[in-house]
């Protein structure tokens, strides 16, 4: 399936953000008002081939959050159970 110039420029617009932002697909779907599938789709393949450096650059970024995800899922079931034991103390 060919890509669309609508397409390219949507992908290239959430390439920016990405960068400028640092956010994650998640982030991203929130702004543009679209599924995580659809902007990691657009990230990894739509963006055009002229732009090399935003390419490269989105990558980094994918790969930084690809290696934090972990993390923050470690940092958020801790938070969910403080959470628990302080409801359980009052």
């Amino acid at each position: 399936m060919a890509t669309t110039q609508k397409e390219c420029s949507r992908a290239t617009l959430e390439a920016l953000y990405c960068v400028e932002y640092n956010a994650t697909v998640r982030e991203i779907a929130e702004e543009f008002g679209i599924s995580k599938s659809t902007v990691y789709l657009d990230l990894t393949q739509r963006i055009p081939c002229n732009l090399k450096l935003l390419r490269k650059q989105v990558r980094d970024v994918l790969d930084k959050n690809k290696q934090e995800r972990s993390y923050r899922g470690g940092m958020a079931t801790q938070k969910k159970y403080l959470e628990i034991k302080q409801a359980k103390e009052e």
